[in-house]
């Protein structure tokens, strides 16, 4: 069996983070080099391709591609397969779950272009999905192509992409019915123009979307029937939580160039043991009823205390990460409501961490930052 071959995709040394196109380059050449399979029109890559992007493996040649998203390969192949057709594609799922790291691999692979995006929020207006006006243009010329703005949406039906609208639920609803005559009629009408952007073929559109944010505008039914909706669950065991955290941990850390050892695998275990536990309200063993708190706990946040947790022990420590490096971002993460969570987070303190086996340094560390 030939060695698995580097990976040294070329990537712009001055970004904070380079676009997923950017950073997998050299996976998605090797992938198209090995790609004989069907491909729709103006995709990248083959739908198999795609898979295997998204949840990794090894080439005919040898090449490894790195898993991206670890979890239900079925749901992967349901999404990829959505939008093979003329079916919009819905994201759905507790926030923490790759949701919008999913969405922005699915456009890298298909239309290598991950960057077409609207970021929904409450302020967000039908200008970022339709488009708008130079005005300068506008006066000088009057309405025109070219003092018209396209949003992102526009571009990618121009182009024949994914584009990628995120927080849908987020916009306004009288903003996200913005949507469902590019979904339904495939095309853009300009009124001022008296003229219309057909989509190209290839173009179609991730949402991403959760119900457990405040400030939720439902999706009207009309707009709800043009997706497809595919629910991303939590990690479902701990093993593979931990994988998950660790890899995207390691990723994360060789991006900020943090001076450190890679995590130990024990305190990542640790962060997403609590996290578990007080998500699903019982110790591991199930032998203890917990409080759960507010927060949601999932799996970006316990990647999120943990790289904190890299950078103290890489900055003020000695490069090994401890219970003190990730006490004050568990702490932070599970006690969002200064009252309620406080009392949860206290309680579980007390009753499990304290007498657990072998978490007395991480019990000292939480109760001084508590």
């Amino acid at each position: 069996m030939p060695e698995p071959k580097t990976h040294n995709p070329e990537l712009p040394t001055d970004v904070l983070r380079a676009h997923a196109e950017q950073q997998f380059a050299e996976e998605l050449s090797e992938l198209a080099k090995a790609d004989n399979r069907p491909r729709p029109p103006n995709w990248k890559l083959s739908p198999w391709a795609v898979a295997t992007y998204v949840l990794g493996g090894r080439l005919d040649n040898g090449f490894v591609v790195s898993p991206k998203y670890i979890g239900n390969r079925r749901l992967v192949e349901i999404a990829i397969a959505t939008l093979a057709t003329d079916r919009a594609l819905l994201l759905l799922g507790v926030p923490g779950t790759a949701k919008s790291w999913m969405s922005e691999h699915l456009a890298a692979a298909i239309s290598g272009d991950s960057t077409l995006i609207v970021q929904g929020t409450a302020g967000t207006s039908e200008e970022a999905i339709r488009y708008g006006w130079n005005y300068a243009r506008l006066l000088a010329e009057g309405p025109s192509r070219a003092a018209l703005v396209p949003s992102p949406v526009m571009r990618a039906m121009s182009e024949g992409k994914i584009a990628r609208v995120e927080e849908l639920t987020r916009i306004p609803s009288d903003v996200q019915d913005a949507l469902i005559t590019i979904l339904s009629e495939k095309a853009l009408p300009i009124p001022e123009l008296n003229d219309e952007v057909q989509a190209v073929k290839g173009f179609n559109i991730i949402a991403t979307a959760n119900d457990r944010d405040r400030g939720v505008n439902e999706l009207s039914s009309a707009l709800k029937r043009r997706f497809n909706t595919v629910v991303l669950p939590l990690p479902a065991d701990m093993d593979e939580e931990v994988k998950i955290v660790q890899q995207r941990v390691e990723q994360l850390g060789r991006a900020l160039e943090l001076p450190t050892e890679p995590p130990a695998l024990k305190e990542i275990r640790r962060v997403v043991t609590v996290f578990r536990e007080l998500r699903e309200g019982k110790t591991a063993d199930g032998r203890t009823k917990l409080k759960s708190p507010s927060g949601t706990l999932s799996t970006a946040e316990a990647i999120s205390v943990v790289t904190n947790g890299l950078s103290l022990a890489a900055h003020f420590g000695d490069g090994r990460l401890r219970a003190s490096d990730v006490a004050a971002g568990i702490v932070g993460a599970v006690v969002t409501d200064p009252i309620q969570d406080r009392v949860v987070w206290q309680e579980y303190l007390e009753t499990v961490v304290k007498r657990r086996e072998g978490w007395q340094d991480l019990y000292r560390a939480c109760r001084e930052v508590t």
